[in-house]
């Protein structure tokens, strides 16, 4: 059975649609359904039920995921330890303000006992660049949020999280429960500097087009927006959860969207390592 044949099917068995796996190998969905229909005439079984609705997986089909993903994952780990004999192999992970926090601490014991050979070297990005270095080549994969413009760009969501505004602790509207964004229609937000992924720019902004708002001071690092509100009384969102300096607190906003918590990677620049870490990133948030 070919390598390739198997990762075609475990991409099947996951999404359960021939059209979904097809977006995210990358390729058109005809030639997918051959590959399928080839590797059920060399094994001689039957691996999926296919109907209008999408694909469920036989009996033999369970199976077979379950050793192709035993296979696909040794066959990566022989092709990084090989990579490391000839020579040291590093991954390039960037990040972006709180991104790599509790995430690089809960990835990194499993990363380094997977692939103890391996060198990581972390580049942490302002917001002006929400891919954190993908599309010039800087990084190999990239812990950051979206949305942001992901043309050429593959995205895993890891998690969802629910934001809120960020105010003085003084503020009157400190004390209230939760907030909604027209009570906030009077104040200054702060902006992402011109230049700036617009769909990126515009989420940050309270989810609206640039100038819908009263324009606060141009940041650039999540330490210049805390400030920016300390000192000077302007607004802007954060994860609920995210930490805070003393004298600054956050109220759920209830009509913002969430701010997804994503891995990324280039779609063409997909390595074995890159493909390890991201498998590792999902199992690691379950």
């Amino acid at each position: 059975m070919e390598l390739r044949l198997l990762r075609y099917f475990v991409a099947v068995a996951e999404e359960l649609h021939f059209g979904r796996a097809a977006a995210r190998l990358h390729m058109t969905q005809p030639p997918l359904s051959r590959a399928i229909k080839q590797l059920e005439n060399e094994l001689g079984v039957v691996l999926l039920r296919r109907s209008a609705g999408g694909v469920a997986l036989t009996s033999a089909g369970k199976i077979l995921y379950t050793e192709a993903r035993t296979l696909l994952e040794q066959a990566e780990q022989a092709r990084i330890r090989v990579a490391a004999a000839a020579g040291e192999v590093t991954l390039t992970v960037g990040t972006l303000g709180d991104s790599a926090g509790d995430v690089g601490t809960r990835l990194a014991a499993t990363f380094r006992r997977r692939h103890p050979d391996v060198a990581i070297r972390f580049r942490e990005a302002d917001f002006t660049d929400p891919t954190t270095g993908l599309r010039n080549g800087v990084v190999d994969v990239a812990l950051t949020r979206s949305p942001f413009d992901d043309t050429g760009i593959s995205v895993c969501v890891l998690r969802s999280e629910p934001v809120g505004v960020v105010l003085r602790s003084d503020d009157p509207l400190a004390e209230r429960a939760s907030l909604r964004l027209g009570d906030l229609d009077d104040r200054a937000w702060f902006q992402l500097p011109e230049g700036t992924d617009p769909i990126w720019r515009a989420y940050w902004n309270g989810a609206a087009p640039v100038g819908d708002r009263p324009a606060g001071p141009v940041v650039r690092t999540v330490n210049e927006c805390m400030q920016a509100v300390l000192w000077n009384g302007h607004v802007g969102i954060a994860p609920l959860g995210h930490f805070l300096p003393e004298g600054l607190t956050t109220v759920p906003l209830v009509d913002m969207p969430p701010s997804p918590l994503v891995v990324a990677w280039m779609s063409g620049r997909e390595s074995p390592l890159v493909r390890s870490f991201i498998r590792i990133a999902v199992e690691t948030f379950g």
